[in-house]
């Protein structure tokens, strides 16, 4: 009496248009366009902390605005329109990561050369309910930035002469852009940190 359903979608690029994250410099600027929730990642995690403390999906436990099960099922934002508007309006994007499996740590950095460090000030967005709830029923930050978007759907990053530009033109898409974080150089691998207490 149950069954699961899946999909996914398949793109094509031409290889001259590829943004490969190669001229990443330190000093770029990293934009995050919101969230409306888990989206579609994480749900094996998220129904091992409902269960271990038998909450059930009708439940409406603080900080969340409607019952859980509601909650879960807000769907996934896709951004592809305001994402291809940003590239026809001639801003230099110099890479893009859909937060979506390996969370908000594990995304960006697929796309970043060894010797930058990305830099998330969680007090430049704010997280949906669901995930300070997670967090309350004993999810450490540390999975919490490797499973889940934390708020943050997609990010995008662009030189700073191109921050306002690139703002304007997703504003203009329907979107609600943050100025969430910036590169800078390290000695070691790739990587991203977020720093900051959440902003519920």
């Amino acid at each position: 009496g149950h069954y699961d359903l899946a999909g996914f979608a398949v793109g094509v690029v031409e290889r001259a248009k590829i943004i490969d994250g190669k001229r990443l410099r330190p000093g770029d600027v990293v934009l995050g366009l919101p969230s409306s929730g888990v989206h579609s990642n994480g749900f094996s995690l998220v129904r091992h902390v409902l269960a271990r403390h038998g909450l059930e999906l009708d439940a409406q436990p603080p900080p969340l605005t409607q019952p859980l099960g509601p909650t879960l099922l807000t769907p996934t934002r896709i951004y592809v329109r305001a994402v291809q508007a940003l590239l026809a309006h001639g801003c230099d994007v110099r890479a893009m990561a859909h937060v979506t499996g390996g969370g908000l740590a594990r995304n960006l950095v697929r796309v970043m050369p060894d010797g930058l460090r990305a830099v998330l000030d969680r007090q430049r967005w704010t997280e949906p309910p669901i995930f300070g709830l997670l967090r309350r029923l004993g999810v450490p930050d540390e999975e919490m930035d490797l499973t889940f978007n934390l708020g943050l759907g997609f990010l995008l990053v662009v030189p700073p002469e191109d921050r306002d530009a690139a703002l304007a033109s997703l504003r203009a898409s329907g979107e609600a852009p943050l100025v969430v974080g910036h590169l800078e150089e390290t000695t070691s691998a790739a990587a991203v940190t977020c720093v900051g207490a959440p902003r519920a």
